[in-house]
């Protein structure tokens, strides 16, 4: 059980940080209550802003000993809801984006220690002026932090080559619930003692710890980029044309989203200064990407698999991109998807995944056996296909109030969706993480002994449950 704030520690906080660390000015705080979609709200009663390792150590030992919850929140960009304060008052906001330093970047073992409140395009730029690159990104690049991204365990679109945040993590520095400073910086490769400790923080969503930096692998820039935008009939050929370039191609296919007719019509339709990359419309679009280091290379591995695939019935038409430009514009095409769709209005979103061979089917099927349910629904499907993650979104029947309708019968739409998802053996969540948005729905659906274990882990580190509360575990 937790406690509100008592006006002595919320004195030793201010004295703590001092005015550039501390906030209780309702207008400072308010824009980071609510979260980036706008479904949950929460008040805190004060924001905290440390500036190092150890003033986040200070303030977890002053609230351990009061046993008063924080709340983490890097770039309050998260999509489930997981870095926002409940409605109660009680708890504090603990904001990690004044420690954005990038401590060290060592060119030679491709390594570097970013703190927190690193931006994500910060890190690319920095990382690319070493002549490295870091190989996750998002559309959310401009807001989300490193600290958010290790604690969500994020995706993005270069999965398919270089793993999650998880796999990119070489070590982790953290705050544990009792205010001792975790060093685990070191990038072991080797290191039976147990427990991975990284890995754990890695996706805890800040329940477990707060992370405070992370040792992130590099790898070396890209001389050459070829991206190329492709109309297909289904799902199932672009499957069938992915395992056909992973087997010729190999490492340097990096992306390879899916996008559906109507993602691409609604982009067209919100977006400025946007068009469409083919000339004609197809059911479904692939947008790909190898990268290396030349762009001539890239061209005699891609070219011939294009053209051998159209004369194989995969590929319908395709294009490629003629410039760097030309390529940031597919890409901007992709990355404009979901706030196009929130400009169609209300619709009801699932990060999941499956295993990838039946993602096609879950694409086909998902759709049916909700319209038996709820006619008139419309479905779209569109993202990481060479992960298995693909984001399936659900709009109400058109002339309804959209609104009016999911609040009635959102909670049962996701019921069919995330239950169909377990049935494939898949995740409920894929990369966005569980936050609030899931918890109840993962602790009706997922595996007993997976969540007694979840519970424990989370009883053992934070028996008060003062780190985030109310988030993942229900």
């Amino acid at each position: 059980m937790t406690y509100a704030p008592s006006t002595s520690l919320l004195g030793d906080l201010a004295a703590l940080l001092g005015p550039k660390g501390y906030s209780a000015d309702a207008d400072t705080i308010a824009p980071w209550l609510t979260d980036w979609r706008g479904k949950y709200h929460g008040r805190a009663a004060a924001m905290l802003s440390p500036a190092s390792t150890d003033e986040v150590a200070a303030i977890v030992r002053l609230c351990a000993d009061a046993r008063v919850a924080l709340v983490p929140q890097g770039g309050n960009s998260g999509m489930v809801g997981g870095a926002t304060p409940d409605d109660s008052g009680d708890q504090l906001l603990l904001s990690l984006r004044r420690m954005n330093r990038i401590r060290q970047v060592d060119e030679a073992a491709r390594l570097a220690v970013a703190e927190a409140g690193v931006i994500l395009e910060t890190f690319h730029h920095d990382a690319l002026a070493h002549g490295l690159r870091f190989p996750l990104t998002l559309g959310g690049k401009g807001s989300a932090t490193i600290g958010g991204l290790v604690s969500t365990n994020a995706g993005g679109t270069q999965v398919l080559r270089h793993g999650t945040m998880r796999a990119l993590v070489a070590g982790i520095e953290a705050v544990l619930p009792d205010g001792s400073i975790f060093d685990g910086l070191a990038p072991l490769k080797k290191d039976n003692r147990g427990y991975d400790l990284r890995h754990l923080l890695c996706g805890a969503e800040g329940t477990l710890g707060i992370v405070t930096a992370a040792c992130l692998h590099l790898v070396p820039a890209a001389a050459a980029r070829r991206t190329a935008w492709i109309g297909v009939d289904s799902p199932e050929s672009a499957l069938l044309l992915l395992r056909r370039l992973d087997a010729a191609i190999g490492n340097p296919l990096e992306g390879f989203e899916l996008i559906p007719q109507s993602c691409l019509d609604a982009v067209l339709r919100h977006i400025p200064q946007t068009r469409a990359p083919l000339s004609a419309a197809h059911p479904w679009h692939v947008l790909l990407e190898l990268a290396g280091d030349s762009d001539q290379a890239l061209g005699e591995a891609l070219d011939p698999q294009l053209a051998a695939a159209i004369d194989a019935g995969l590929i319908r038409d395709v294009v490629i991109a003629k410039s760097e430009r030309e390529s940031d514009d597919f890409w901007r095409l992709r990355d404009s998807i979901s706030e196009a769709e929130r400009a169609e209005g209300p619709a009801l979103q699932h990060d999941i995944s499956v295993p990838i061979d039946l993602m096609p089917a879950f694409i086909a099927q998902n759709p049916r056996r909700l319209k038996r349910a709820f006619p008139g629904i419309r479905t779209l499907s569109f993202g990481h296909l060479g992960d298995g993650n693909v984001h399936h979104h659900v709009q109400p029947p058109a002339g309804v109030d959209g609104a009016t309708w999911l609040a009635e019968h959102g909670a049962a739409v996701s019921g069919l969706v995330y239950a169909h998802v377990v049935e494939l053996g898949g995740s409920i969540s894929a990369e966005h993480g569980i936050g609030q948005m899931k918890r109840d729905i993962l602790a009706e659906l997922d595996s007993p002994a997976r969540l007694s274990a979840l519970r424990g882990v989370k009883a053992g580190l934070d028996p008060a449950g003062i780190l985030n509360p109310g988030k993942l575990i229900a």
